[in-house]
């Protein structure tokens, strides 16, 4: 893609030739040199024109006329000066026939005005141009009004052919100036339009890509918080079935239906997460909120675990959005203790509800310089995703040792800033 120029760009602004132009001018400048040959023998044959070489000269001096215009996009100043002073030559001591030649003559200037990078030397190249045809007009004018046939025409049907002859040039120079300057401003639009609309559509293949990595990170989230968690409560419930069997099978059946039901629920929230996906829709009712906290710490007490849910303030007025993220960071921390912490740690998922903003605190008692060095290893994914998380809905995470031993994680959602991302 092409960069724009800026206000600070003093450099001229080039148009960008299309492929082939190269062939379509050298195919206009055959062409008009073949019409310029055959207008010339045409003109001798119809009435004997007063050339001042043989005609074949004067053929040769059409197709000469023509030439220049093959390069005219590439060097348009040199082509107009180049076909002006070949035109000028041509009339003063060969001789040119009136028709092509002046075909010729407006694409010479007409291209100066379409093509040429640097306007300052399109205008004043132009100017000079067009003032030496007007003073040589005037010569011409004047040094033919000696001649004797004027007597017998008679000097006012002289004047009046002189008048219309100049008003001819001024509108032929003129139209050729404007209607250049009109296709360099239409092309350059068109340039920029085409930029803009290239850096338009590359701008959405970013924003797609964006959007498919966005949804692949929060795809992998929810995985992550499933799966690790209900898997972990499986596996540990799996083995304390395994080591109560032979001695109580009472209790080995009790850890039996709990890896039934988690695995029940991780399926349920595994189905729900895929239809979301599926049709689109936004957070579905099934999905959980802080009010499951109840359920989720309890389940964490009927394998084992020492858990406690303390709420301070009243129920937080939190989106869908907001009241999963802290959810899931909530479960994430309850696995994360359970697998780090040790099997005596307590741990307290505490609720605490302000005035701008909403907290969310999982602490444990177990061993926190052990749990540090787990968390750079194995549980640094859980803890990026839960960072990742509270990210996308306006809040934080912090995550570190407890002075006094432990492990803290504590969440934090403005109020207003959840409004608005669910908004």
């Amino acid at each position: 893609m092409r960069p724009r120029p800026t206000a600070m760009d003093t450099s001229p602004r080039r148009r960008a030739l299309r492929p082939g132009w190269r062939r379509r001018d050298g195919v206009e400048a055959v062409i008009l040199a073949l019409a310029g040959v055959e207008l010339v023998y045409l003109s001798d044959f119809v009435q004997k024109v007063p050339w001042k070489v043989d005609v074949g000269w004067v053929a040769l001096g059409a197709v000469i006329l023509a030439a220049p215009l093959a390069w005219r996009r590439r060097f348009p100043v040199t082509v107009m000066v180049a076909v002006s002073v070949l035109y000028f030559a041509l009339a003063t001591w060969v001789g040119v026939e009136m028709y092509a030649s002046q075909v010729v003559l407006f694409l010479g200037f007409y291209s100066v005005g379409a093509w040429c990078p640097d306007r300052h030397r399109a205008m004043w190249s132009r100017a000079a141009v067009a003032a030496g045809m007007g003073v040589w007009l005037v010569w011409v004018t004047v040094d033919q009004f000696t001649d004797p046939q004027v007597g017998e025409r008679g000097v006012n049907a002289y004047m009046a052919f002189a008048a219309i002859q100049l008003l001819i040039n001024i509108a032929y120079f003129t139209g050729a100036w404007i209607f250049g300057n009109r296709t360099w401003h239409a092309a350059i639009e068109r340039e920029d339009l085409e930029a803009a609309h290239a850096e338009i559509r590359n701008q959405q293949d970013r924003l797609a890509e964006q959007a498919v990595s966005l949804e692949r990170l929060r795809i992998a989230r929810e995985l992550h918080d499933v799966v690790a968690h209900h898997v972990t409560a499986m596996g540990v419930q799996a083995g304390a079935a395994r080591v109560s069997m032979s001695r109580d099978p009472e209790a080995a059946a009790v850890h039996l239906r709990g890896v039934e039901s988690s695995a029940r629920d991780a399926v349920a929230e595994l189905r729900t997460m895929v239809h979301t996906l599926r049709d689109g829709e936004g957070i579905p009712d099934s999905v959980p909120r802080l009010a499951d906290l109840d359920a989720l710490v309890a389940d964490a007490r009927a394998i084992g675990q020492d858990a406690a849910l303390e709420r301070i303030g009243p129920e937080p007025d939190l989106p869908p959005p907001a009241q999963l993220a802290l959810y899931r960071t909530a479960q994430e921390g309850i696995t994360n203790a359970r697998k780090h912490a040790g099997p005596r740690a307590a741990v307290t998922v505490r609720l605490r509800t302000g005035t701008d903003r909403v907290e969310l605190e999982i602490s444990d008692s177990g061993r926190g310089s052990r749990l540090g060095g787990s968390a750079a290893g194995g549980a640094g994914m859980g803890l990026t995703g839960m960072r990742e998380r509270m990210a996308s809905v306006g809040g934080t995470l912090e995550a570190g040792p407890k002075p006094d031993g432990g492990w803290l994680v504590r969440a934090t959602v403005p109020g207003q800033a959840g409004k608005k991302v669910a908004s």
